[in-house]
Order: C-alpha cells, then structure tokens, then sequence
C-alpha cells in the first residue's frame, strides 16, 4: 500500500490541483445555469430536511441527485448556505475525474510510458475547457457519469462482472445517455466472442447475467423512489427528455442544415438567437431513437465481426466502441451541446492511453475544436450556419476513422516495452538453465550466475 501511494503521489497531487483549479474557475456561481432551474430546488428542499419534497422536485436525471445527495447535507455541518451545497455536489464528480486520471496514470507507467503522455493524460482527464463548460452550465454530474461508463468497461475487460454492472447501473441513474456503454461493458466481458465453448460458454453467459442483472438491480434501487414518491412527474420528465420538444435547434449536429431561417429562435431566458433555424419536427422524435439504434447496430456489427474472426473484443476495442458510439451521440443529438463532447473525449482520452507509444494526440483534438467551435467562436460572432459545418467537418471524418479502426482486423499491437524487458529476461534465464548454471534474480532485476 505504501508503495502505491508513493508512486501515484505526484499523479494525485496533479490531479488534486487540477480539481481545485476547475472549482474555482467553474462553480463561482450558478446564477441562469440549469442548475439553478433544474435542481437546486431539490437540493434545497433537502437542506432543509424535506427528504420527500426533495424527489419530488427532482429533474429527469434525478437519480444522479440521490446519488449526490449527502454531499448536500454536508453544508449543514458548518452552516454553509446555497452556494456551498452547490460547490459541494459538484465534488464527487470531479474526485471521479481526478481518481479516473490517477488509474489511467498508474498503467501507462507499468507499460513505460513518457512522463509526457503520462501528464497529458492526468491533464486532460481532469482539466479541460469541457469540464469547465460542464461546471459553468450547472452539469458535473456529466463528468461523473463519464468516468462511471469508462471504469466499467474496464473492469468488464478485467473480468469483474458484478462490479462493472454496479459502475454501469450507477451510470445509467446518473444519466439515461449511459445506456449507450451497456453494448460496450457486456461486450468487452471475457468469452462473448471468439472460440468459447461448453464450460468456457456457459461461463461467459454467466458472466452475461450477472453484470446485466447487477447493473439493472443499481438502477432500480436509485430511481424506484423517484417513480414512486413523486407521482409520475420524474417518469413525465425522463419521458420529455427522451423525446426533446420546442423550438430549439442547436447548431452542432448532423441535421442542422434540414432546419429553415424562420420565426426568431429563443433560448432559456427568453434570450433570441438570431440566425438560428427551427428544426423540421420530425428530427427531434426520431434523433433519440435513432441513437440508440445505432449504438445497438454498432454492438451488434462487433459482436458479430469477432465471432467470425474467433477474436474477443479486448479492452481497448470495447473502449472505442463507446467512444464511437458517445460521438454519433452528439452527432445526431438535435440537442447537442458543448458538455455532450465530454463522456466521448474521456472515452477516447481511455483508448489512446493504452497501447500507443504516442502521447494522446487524438484526444487533444477532441477537446479543443469542441470548445473553440462551440464556445469562443460562436462569442466572436461566427454564424450558426458557420458552426454547423465546422462541427461537421471535424467530426464526420473523426466518425469514419473511428469506425475503420474499430472494425478494422489487423495484426496485434506492438508489445508494450516492459512486457518486452520481462520476456527478454525469462529468454537469459533459460538459456542461462540450459547451459547448467545456477541464476538466480537481484532485487534490481539483473541477473546473478552464482556457478
């Protein structure tokens, strides 16, 4: 335990100022953020100790509220008012992202990775202008429900069924868009594919079961208070959100340019957006739907792929399956905004940190065109129209190479440089046996001929 800890310790203090310095930047205020609309009320109802009142008023995404709520309670303990309760239930999500970064660290430094790409990783996972935006619109439960889905499609590579369901079942009461990682986590499950047969089968659909069966048990011990206490409305909101109503039309996603200029389009606030266009009404009733068509086709594709190929679908591919699939979320979201991006860019910041001698590039890329098409250039006066295709020239193509590599069947990656070093010593070691001297290994890893 001590050497843990002293080997993650600069990775954890990194991480921890990375933190920190989110919080003051982001969680200043929640004055015109949807937290202010969406879920202070509840929070506040249950400062007061209005426990009932509290689910009640809870939003579409409540579950990730009850999750949150004994960082609420907290406050009382010093007195603290609204703000504080504010600040305080943005806390676990940001200690996900800091423990998440801390974890990816701690690999790439058992494959021998650069300080470089180590520090990137660390950085990116825990600092970046979309958590920011996260924070600044009252969201950070996003950032935890990132972190869930890519915890959990690890610990289904590493064979942990029960475990990954808990994360996944987490996720999904945090947020019903992790639905979209459950394809992943049971396919990333050990025997789903390849040459698995008999006992080697039945294990992997035991495996199956238990991670669908925790995952649903989570879920439903979270949301059933909700459906029960307040009386259809969390089931009304959750049915609203599934199916987005209105005029808005947001201009990153793939069918901004089916809309026409018409009517002046407002915001929340009454606030107008000129150049706008209102969207054809059948795009907000089959976007939703369509995603998780696809996230399901995408699923099914794989799964089929690999069975062919008798290859199981490892950690990292499953991996890049859910970034893909959180990418064609945002795509064909008429919703979309610039906190979406964000469980794809740490799904993706997760793939690239495994297996590449490169630092994570790609990932670098996912974060900064999302926050300079959605954000600064869209403050310095660039149209929607001009928004739009800039989101689509980026993206699409991103898509496309994600889904080439996913599918793609090649040779397998280069062996990571300490396996390499492990293998190059059993090698001197059996020679050394066979030439029927004794060798024994020193503390630093050398070898030792004693004869």
């Amino acid at each position: 335990m001590r050497r843990i800890l002293r080997e993650n310790a600069v990775c954890a203090f990194m991480a921890s100022a990375g933190c920190a310095a989110m919080a003051w930047l982001g969680l200043y205020g929640f004055a015109w953020s949807d937290y202010e609309i969406e879920a202070k009320p509840a929070f506040e109802a249950l400062a007061h100790g209005h426990a009932l009142r509290f689910l009640q008023l809870a939003p579409a995404y409540g579950g990730s509220l009850v999750e949150r709520a004994p960082f609420a309670l907290l406050p009382g303990l010093w007195g603290g008012g609204q703000l504080a309760v504010y600040r305080m239930v943005a806390v676990p999500c940001l200690l996900a992202a800091a423990a998440l970064g801390v974890w990816l660290c701690s690999r790439m430094r058992a494959e021998g990775r650069s300080t470089l790409a180590r520090a990137l990783v660390v950085g990116i996972c825990v600092a970046n202008p979309l958590t920011l935006g996260a924070l600044e619109l009252g969201h950070p439960e996003e950032i935890l429900g990132a972190c869930l889905c890519v915890a959990a499609v690890v610990l289904a590579s590493r064979n942990r069924p029960m475990w990954a369901g808990v994360l996944l079942g987490l996720a999904i009461a945090n947020k019903e868009w992790a639905l979209l990682a459950a394809g992943p986590v049971l396919l990333g499950l050990p025997s789903q594919t390849g040459t698995g047969r008999g006992p080697d089968l039945s294990r992997g659909r035991r495996s199956t079961l238990m991670c669908a069966a925790s995952a649903c048990v989570v879920t439903v011990l979270i949301l059933a208070p909700l459906m029960l206490v307040s009386a259809g409305g969390f089931v009304a909101s959750a049915r609203a959100a599934a199916v987005p109503g209105g005029t808005l039309f947001q201009p990153w996603q793939l069918w901004w340019f089916l809309g026409s200029h018409g009517a002046l389009v407002h915001a929340a606030f009454g606030i107008a957006l000129p150049g706008y266009r209102t969207g054809p009404t059948w795009t907000s009733t089959v976007s939703h739907p369509l995603i998780v068509v696809t996230g399901l086709g995408l699923v099914a594709a794989l799964w089929r792929q690999r069975r062919r190929a008798q290859l199981a679908v490892d950690e990292r591919s499953a991996m890049l399956l859910l970034a893909l699939v959180l990418l064609l979320r945002c795509m064909l979201d008429t919703w979309d905004t610039g906190y979406y991006m964000l469980p794809f860019a740490i799904a993706l910041l997760a793939w690239e940190s495994r297996g590449a001698s490169r630092p994570p590039l790609l990932v670098l890329l996912g974060v900064v065109l999302p926050w300079l098409g959605l954000q600064e250039l869209a403050q310095h006066g660039m149209s929607p129209d001009a928004q739009a295709a800039f989101f689509l020239v980026w993206t699409a193509p991103l898509a496309v190479w994600l889904g080439v590599r996913l599918f793609s069947v090649g040779p397998p990656e280069r062996t990571p440089s300490f396996a390499r070093r492990d293998a190059a010593r059993a090698r001197e070691m059996t020679v050394a046996a066979l030439d029927g001297q004794e060798t024994t290994v020193s503390p630093l890893g050398r070898l030792v001929r004693t004869s």
